[in-house]
């Protein structure tokens, strides 16, 4: 009997987007440990090499995706589709890279599909440096250390900090096809 051994589907959700953005024949693999106390990894991704390979190591954050609601409506600020909501959290050592991943309805207002799926995934993409800076300036309306943070968008496209941050900063730029770059740039050093 063969043992089942399964993944969390934002993990999931990450590796498949992984190897479609850096294939395997290109020389990149993707692994996940087996086991689940594998502190700060959650996949591993390799670059094969002649004389061996080179490895980065993500950890994976997910949350889901809430809806503009009508108590929403009331606040000036700008609103959204869709909105997320993250709990800070300690960044472990071991994780070169973190994805923050929120799973959204991929249906337009006439209920058809938009991306070919019910559901999709939006990815963000940070290394070690830019995760440890950006938590540390995750802060309330009062300016004191907040224990959430939530980005908002209305296309898959964008991703603007909603919470943590009365500016909205845009965090677009850090959608996980737009930051392959540094991924491959980090497993061919």
């Amino acid at each position: 009997m063969d043992p089942i051994y399964t993944v969390p589907y934002p993990e999931f959700c990450v590796a498949q987007q992984l190897s479609k953005l850096l294939p395997a024949k290109q020389g990149y693999s993707v692994f996940a440990p087996l086991s689940r106390q594998e502190r700060g990894v959650d996949l591993i991704l390799a670059r094969r090499r002649r004389t061996g390979s080179k490895v980065a190591t993500v950890q994976v954050k997910s949350s889901r995706t809430y809806s503009d609601r009508p108590s929403m409506r009331k606040s000036n600020r700008r609103r959204f589709r869709y909105y997320t909501w993250f709990n800070t959290f300690a960044c472990p050592p071991e994780a070169d890279f973190f994805c923050l991943v929120a799973l959204y309805p991929a249906v337009d207002a006439a209920e058809k599909r938009e991306l070919g799926s019910w559901w999709a995934p939006q990815i963000l993409l940070f290394t070690q440096r830019e995760m440890r800076s950006f938590l540390r300036d995750i802060k309330t309306k009062g300016g004191s250390p907040d224990r959430m943070f939530g980005f908002a968008f209305d296309r898959p496209t964008e991703a603007v900090l909603y919470r943590g941050d009365a500016r909205l900063p845009d965090y677009s730029a850090h959608l996980l096809e737009r930051r392959v770059r540094d991924l491959r740039q980090f497993v061919t050093r």
